[in-house]
């Protein structure tokens, strides 16, 4: 076997544990359940005036990703939103490996489908790994600013990821960058000291008018380190969710399918003036 064959095995199975299911139920945006979230009839209230959009990670799609904070937070009055992007051609069921720039389009022309069908000016947003980091992009190179109140992004590699230090072995098996690039850009794209990072970080991690917030695990594996995914601005909260529960154990893909204590923390960040203490117990909340 070639060495960079070495190196993109497992960087791919690394990648791969952002995938929220190994068998998608679901491949489209249109099979998100219409009773509940991508219901294009629901009007925000009073209480949640803006709808909320999820956006998932890399191999993630519309449905996997949200099949528990959808439910949440629509149960909790939201007009809940999902879509899907980043498809490569010839590659069914996985989504968020096309070019993260081209991605953020994507997520341009959906939040302006959302805004329309809600008739609301704003909306929120809710991402996990690269879907907490895409829309920033979006943020600050496509309009998005006028157009979004609050980001969450749970376990978001806004930094890129150096994935435990293996990402940094790329420069030394000629030709693995190049392949990575031309087959998964959206990879490439995570990759700390990235054009693409470089790029998004320039001049700041954040624009003004958007509040952000950020929650991240210690036992992350996948975006390393962990601290790399925190931002730096006026209007940021960088929330760790061991110091809300120490015997919190979630890593990368489990903070965003399944952590009722992150789930609790997203809430907050939507809601700020009804926001409550989160703690071990909100596992029940």
């Amino acid at each position: 076997m070639l060495p960079w064959k070495r190196v993109l095995r497992p960087l791919a199975a690394l990648l791969l544990t952002t995938a929220v299911a190994f068998v998608p139920a679901a491949t489209a945006e249109a099979a998100a359940p219409s009773s509940g979230w991508n219901n294009y009839s629901c009007k925000p209230s009073a209480a949640h005036p803006r709808p909320v959009v999820l956006v998932h990670g890399t191999f993630g799609n519309a449905v996997d990703n949200w099949l528990s904070l959808a439910p949440y937070l629509e149960n909790r009055g939201y007009c809940v939103f999902s879509l899907d992007y980043g498809q490569l051609s010839g590659v069914p069921f996985f989504y968020g490996l096309g070019p993260i720039a081209t991605s953020a389009e994507q997520l341009q022309t959906f939040v302006d489908k959302v805004l329309a069908a809600t008739g609301t000016a704003k909306a929120d947003i809710v991402g996990h790994s690269q879907g907490g980091m895409m829309p920033r992009y979006y943020l600050k190179f496509l309009g998005g600013a006028g157009k979004v109140n609050a980001l969450v992004g749970i376990a978001p590699d806004n930094h890129g990821t150096t994935l435990n230090g293996l990402a940094n072995l790329l420069p030394y098996f000629p030709g693995a960058q190049d392949l990575l690039s031309t087959a998964t850009p959206g990879l490439a794209d995570q990759v700390a000291g990235s054009a693409f990072i470089a790029k998004l970080n320039a001049g700041g991690d954040t624009v003004p008018g958007v509040h952000y917030t950020v929650i991240a695990t210690k036992y992350d594996e996948v975006v390393t380190p962990y601290s790399s995914q925190f931002l730096s601005g006026s209007d940021v909260r960088n929330v760790l969710l061991q110091d809300l529960c120490a015997v919190d154990l979630s890593e990368h893909v489990t903070i965003g399918l399944t952590d009722r204590i992150a789930f609790h923390e997203v809430a907050n960040a939507l809601d700020p003036a009804h926001a409550t203490a989160t703690n071990c117990a909100s596992v029940f909340s």
